[in-house]
Order: C-alpha cells, then structure tokens, then sequence
C-alpha cells in the first residue's frame, strides 16, 4: 500500500521530482512570434537576434529567468522549454535587450528573484537621445502571455508569446522645389519627445522630453534637371523608441512648445524661424490609408515602425507647405497642426 502510495505522488507532483528524467516535470513550451506589424506576418525569425524572459508566479513574484541569444532564433520552429510546477504565471519576454549592442537597460538593475512585476521596467541608453547619436537604437520587441501549468508529469503547457515592436526608425527627406541641392549640413535636425522609458506593461512612462538627433545625415539622389544635373536632396535618420498617443505623454513632452504628440523639427542654420516645425503622430497619420481607416491609431503607429517622409522647400528654405510624401502616399496640408 505504501509503495502504491508513493507511485501516485510521483506521478501527480509535477516539478518536485528529479530532474533526470524528461517524465518527472513539467513546465511550459513557449512560442515567440512578431506578426505585429503591416503585413500580418510572422517575422521573429528574422527580426530578434536575443532573448529575455521573465516568469512570474500567481502573486506576480519573479520565479525564473531565461535568455537565449544563440542562432536557434532565426528557426521558425524554435520553443523554449521551462520546467515549472504547477501553478498559474505570467511570461514576459524582450527581444533586443540581451544583445552586446542593445540599446535598453533595466534603470534599477535586472529584476532578481522575488520581484515584484510591477517593478520592471527599461530605459533607452542615454547615447541614444544625448549629443550626436553614431548608430541606429538596437530594436526592441515586447510580449506577456498568461499561461497555466498542470500538475501531470512529463505534459508541457504550450503558449505563444505575441511581441510588438518598441523602435520607429524615422527618415526624413528635404528637396527644393527649384532642383537646386540641399546640404544636410545647412540645418539642425531634432526631433523631441519624451518616450525613453517603459513600464512592466510597456507603457511610456513621462520621465522628462529628450531631443534626438540623425544618427545619419547625407544627400539622396532624386532626380535630374533639364540640364542634366542630379537633383539632390538633404537627408536626417532618426531613431527613437515607441510612438505613442497618450495625452498625459505628449502634454509632458510638449511642455516647452505648447504643441501636442512628439516634435519634428529642422531648423536653417543662422534662422531664428524653423524650416519645418510640426507635431509628428498628426502627420503620420495623415497617411493611413482607407484599407486601414478602422484601424486605431496606436496600433498603426505601432504596426508601422520605418518611416520616410520628403518635404519639399520653397525658395526661402521653407517647408512650402502644400504637401508631403510619407511612405509613397501623398499627404496633402489641410488639417495638420503647423503653427
């Protein structure tokens, strides 16, 4: 009878048995997929080149802590396996934060054991968003699932992680409507929000506006004059984290300028007036189109991560304020706040 007894508590406590055999635990096989994005198409393969995972139990305490940085990510069929008794947790994963060159960091350090969730949060390195900025921000994913582990040995719990992408990059064009070239280095680009931190959640969390600059400036080739010569227009590249709709976060980060949502601005050297001067999400979202129009605007900002906008200048070096090109739709000035 006793023997009878301890068959069945080997069978029915999952994670207290030893570990030597693949039937004494169980756990959960977790699946990480990107399909966020415009073409609804799964891309983590190809788009997180590291991983973080956190687990937290039922009281939202942290219980485990998993990364993978090897070539295994770029296999479709990749799951992680985590050994876990029974219970009921909720995963937290990152891509892009365990990478040598991310561009993130925890501001209090890695969450260890007994953690509480609420306490997780990243914050964008400071080289990013302070002077002259040399390379593009490391791209960051974000995803949580809740899941549930059973108690019968040797059964895995399976979950997929849906991530979303925390990184916009953001080119910006400037053409004279005459053909003549424009020089990058005639002007100061920024662009100013306040978007560097982000709760457990992956909220913004208002921390204080910061101006980023290109991490690329040069000229592009778009075109030839009657006499054969290249049209050339200035270019500025920029980085930055999510772009968000919240008020509260674009109230703070557009303190100093009265304007709503994060800042495009370019600026003539030796002017006191800028080129352009505009509220960056308005203009974005000109450009939606109607196969989107029920789409909400945050999910279109966050599906929709390159950006490539060309302003065209009149012949005092001004935005001339008729329309601008982004992402090959044509947005005409209507609405849009320029003032």
């Amino acid at each position: 009878m006793m023997m009878a007894v301890l068959a069945v508590s080997v069978i029915t406590s999952c994670g207290t048995e030893s570990n030597d055999s693949p039937e004494s635990v169980c756990g959960a096989k977790l699946r990480f997929i990107y399909d966020y994005n415009m073409e609804y198409a799964n891309a983590f393969m190809h788009a997180v080149d590291c991983l973080t995972v956190y687990i937290y139990d039922e009281s939202d305490k942290l219980v485990l802590t998993r990364t993978e940085t090897s070539s295994v990510l770029a296999d479709e069929n990749y799951r992680m396996t985590v050994d876990l008794p029974e219970g009921k947790y909720r995963v937290v994963a990152y891509g892009g934060l365990e990478c040598e060159n991310t561009s993130f960091a925890h501001p209090a350090g890695a969450p260890s054991v007994g953690q509480h969730f609420t306490e997780l949060a990243l914050t964008m390195k400071p080289v990013h968003h302070q002077g002259e900025p040399t390379a593009p921000v490391h791209d960051l994913y974000y995803g949580s699932v809740n899941i549930s582990v059973g108690k019968t040995t040797g059964v895995y719990t399976e979950a997929t992680v849906e991530m979303i992408k925390d990184t916009n990059n953001v080119r910006v064009l400037l053409q004279h409507v005459t053909g003549k070239p424009v020089d990058p280095t005639d002007f100061t680009w920024e662009l100013i929000d306040d978007n560097t931190h982000m709760t457990h959640d992956n909220k913004v969390k208002p921390v204080g506006a910061v101006t980023y600059r290109p991490w690329a400036t040069g000229q592009a080739v778009m075109g030839a004059m009657d006499d054969g010569s290249a049209v050339l227009a200035a270019y500025g590249e920029f980085s930055i984290a999510r772009l968000v709709t919240d008020a509260q976060v674009a109230d703070a980060a557009r303190a100093e300028s009265k304007k709503v949502g994060p800042i495009l601005r370019i600026t003539k050297s030796g002017s006191t007036k800028s080129t352009l001067d505009v509220p960056l999400n308005n203009l974005l979202l000109q450009m939606r189109s109607q196969h989107y129009a029920d789409m909400d605007a945050q999910e279109y900002l966050d599906r929709q991560s390159h950006w490539t906008m060309l302003f065209l200048l009149n012949e005092n070096d001004q935005w001339n304020r008729v329309e601008v090109k982004i992402n090959d739709w044509v947005v005409r000035i209507n609405d849009i706040d320029v003032e």
